[in-house]
């Protein structure tokens, strides 16, 4: 017991760091369901994202099924003729190719300080919750390489791909006395320096439809898994009757 117990406190400052920061986290409020928002979800990802972050988990010719686009409609709004649009073999996109980019991953390490990764898994490795509150807190911070930190990944080396949407913000600090006496910064709220083409309420509407494309990519089956498991449930009720049934049978002249 004292060996799981000294095992699970080791593990406690790596699920911390995991975490990106202590920060609350804010409600995504995603719905699968919703397959205008996937779509939306689908566009901000290829003109913001994709340049740097591929799918390589996901079809083209599968999204656009799962999110009620047809192959055309595919081609002509999510696929596109770029060097940063083609898959790592150098070659055009077809509508069963993987959804991937060229950027190599050593240019992307000088670039960025790391390599960039795929966001295939990242909603069911990081939360939907966490993903939703990293998007909308990048702030202006002129001592990093990209002009801008975050809140809830402090230091990352991520530009703020979609500050032309939101704007430019800078965080309001209040100063409180910590426990041990000393002056602790808190972050409690930012002010705008830059407009963006959003409104904050628009802003907030396409993280969350970004997100919700995020979250459907880490599971394409997960609704149908859902109605799978429906009736998964209500074979399992009719066959408890069956199979008590069947005992009552079997033990009837011992009861």
């Amino acid at each position: 017991m004292k060996k799981i117990t000294a095992f699970l406190l080791m593990l406690a400052p790596v699920a911390a760091l995991a975490a990106g920061g202590n920060i609350k986290l804010l409600d995504a409020d995603v719905d699968l369901n919703n397959k205008a928002s996937l779509q939306r979800g689908a566009q901000l990802y290829v003109n913001y994202c994709m340049g740097c972050h591929s799918l390589s988990s996901m079809r083209y010719n599968r999204m656009g099924q799962d999110i009620g686009l047809s192959d055309e409609q595919v081609a002509q709004n999510l696929m596109f003729v770029s060097d940063f649009s083609t898959s790592s073999t150098g070659e055009l996109p077809k509508m069963g190719s993987l959804m991937e980019n060229a950027m190599p991953a050593e240019d992307a390490a000088n670039w960025f300080g790391t390599k960039v990764p795929d966001l295939s898994v990242i909603a069911r490795s990081r939360g939907a919750d966490w993903l939703y509150t990293y998007l909308k807190t990048f702030y202006v911070d002129d001592s990093r390489p990209m002009g801008v930190n975050n809140e809830a990944f402090p230091l990352v080396g991520m530009p703020h791909v979609l500050w032309e949407l939101e704007g430019l913000k800078k965080p309001v600090y209040e100063t409180h006395e910590g426990e041990d006496g000393e002056e602790v910064k808190e972050l409690v709220d930012y002010e705008m320096v830059k407009e963006g083409s959003m409104s904050p309420a628009e802003y907030d509407n396409a993280v969350r439809d970004l997100v919700n494309f995020l979250v459907y990519t880490g599971e394409p089956a997960k609704l149908d898994r859902y109605k799978i498991g429906v009736w998964v449930i209500l074979f399992l009720v009719v066959l408890f009757f069956f199979a008590y049934a069947l005992k009552k049978e079997y033990w009837k002249d011992i009861h």
